[in-house]
């Protein structure tokens, strides 16, 4: 967990299939509401698919890379509305500039995984509350999750991705995906073409977690 980052330089070398099945075999177990086993993965290897994934990639993401350069926290993107906020990091430039260029050969990376999910099955609770719903995704996310640590585990580097998500009907058309199915998340895997980083650049636990109340944050003992 302390070195699976969002790897943005991979090596050329493919992925063995057995690899991918290895972690989709320990990924199923995350937890999941129901047991309703909602996700699948679609692992995109084609060269020409790819192609297509990176072009509308950089729709979204130069939209946003422009106006996270300059200091903007909203803009419009030819595709539809793409928020950019402003994101701590250790190195903000150098983070933006590794993702700009992770963009601009994201079809150059080893594999890209679309996560799918059947949102029929992932029962969310908060539907009635008159704000954006997220129960759901806690069927779907942790399944992904799962999936990013077991490659890690096996050498594998990954980044997890959503702006594609907003080209679902394109995709959808292009793998002919059941229409049951919708796009959770997009994770590039591949062989890091640097080491895994020793340290990850996180809040603490004192900002995150408290006891009882938001006046008492949880401390090591």
């Amino acid at each position: 967990m302390r070195t699976q980052h969002a790897c943005r330089y991979y090596q050329s070398d493919p992925v063995p299939e057995q690899v991918f099945y290895q972690a989709v075999e320990a990924a199923r177990f995350g937890p999941q509401g129901g047991n309703r086993q909602p996700v699948q993965f679609l692992i995109v290897t084609d060269q020409d698919k790819k192609n297509q994934l990176g072009e509308w990639y950089r729709i979204p993401w130069k939209a946003y890379y422009e106006a996270a350069s300059s200091g903007q926290d909203e803009i419009i993107a030819d595709s539809g509305d793409v928020k950019a906020t402003h994101i701590t990091m250790s190195n903000p430039v150098k983070s933006l500039a590794d993702a700009d260029n992770f963009a601009d050969h994201y079809q150059d990376h080893p594999a890209i995984v679309i996560v799918l999910a059947d949102l029929e099955e992932t029962h969310p609770t908060d539907t009635d509350l008159g704000r954006l719903s997220i129960v759901g995704g806690a069927s779907v996310y942790t399944i992904a999750q799962n999936f990013c640590l077991a490659l890690r585990g096996q050498g594998v580097a990954t980044t997890f991705t959503t702006l594609l998500c907003m080209f679902e009907p394109q995709i959808k058309e292009l793998f002919d995906i059941p229409a049951n199915l919708s796009t959770a998340a997009f994770i590039v895997a591949g062989y890091p073409a640097k080491p895994f980083p020793t340290k990850l650049f996180r809040k603490p636990v004192e900002s995150m977690a408290f006891l009882d109340s938001f006046d008492r944050p949880l401390a090591a003992t």
